[in-house]
């Protein structure tokens, strides 16, 4: 900016201590070795338990995104009721509950039963003290069989429960005319002929009205 007349000439401050104001981040690689520490320190203190919760399977928001399915909070209270697990039970055993969470439609309500039970047929429930096994509880030769396969078992749920997007190849697929229910094969055909009879109801009554005022007529 050019100064003009005879005003003060600006001090502009331009040697401040900027050493303590900006952030370097040399320390990355430290950093990263810290975090993975982390994550196999909680590994060693959660095992056997899986270091993730269960969680639903949701479409994102809006129309454009609607299409993707994400992992949502946590399961609704009708999806854990029509599962058969109590909410405060299933917190207790790694799944993620969300009171506020509501169904809009039966499809998703479906799909997350089926995500739980398949996740409720997979869980084996250890006994919280020696030698005193409730119902709820795996069975002895379950807890055994664990306990010897303990170095295969996935600590990951993203890796035993994957949430994956259907693809377009999936998605889109050719049927048979064989396939097709009976009655069904010429489905377009049917519809145009129901739309063209619904849009001449009206001249095809006209004409036969006509015709029969005609035959009427001539036999006077």
């Amino acid at each position: 900016m050019a100064i003009k007349h005879n005003q003060q000439i600006p001090h502009n401050h331009f040697h401040k201590d900027w050493q303590r104001r900006v952030r370097t981040h040399f320390d990355q690689p430290g950093r990263k070795t810290r975090r993975r520490n982390a994550r196999l320190a909680k590994v060693a203190a959660v095992a056997p338990r899986p270091v993730d919760k269960l969680r639903p399977i949701v479409r994102c928001p809006t129309a454009k995104y609607s299409r993707k399915v994400r992992a949502g909070r946590g399961f609704s209270l009708a999806e854990l009721k029509e599962a058969g697990i109590p909410p405060k039970f299933a917190a207790t055993v790694g799944i993620s509950v969300d009171p506020r969470r509501a169904n809009l439609s039966v499809e998703s309500m479906a799909l997350n039963v089926k995500r739980l039970k398949a996740y409720q047929a997979r869980l084996i429930l250890f006994p919280r003290r020696n030698g005193q096994h409730k119902k709820t509880d795996s069975s002895k030769e379950e807890v055994s069989a664990i306990h010897k396969e303990e170095a295969k078992i996935s600590r990951s749920l993203g890796a035993i429960m994957p949430i994956r997007n259907t693809t377009r190849e999936e998605a889109v697929t050719s049927i048979k005319v064989s396939d097709m229910p009976k009655g069904e094969e010429n489905a377009y055909k049917k519809l145009r002929t129901a739309r063209s009879d619904a849009r001449l109801v009206g001249v095809r009554e006209k004409r036969a009205k006509a015709k029969k005022d005609e035959d009427a007529a001539a036999k006077k």
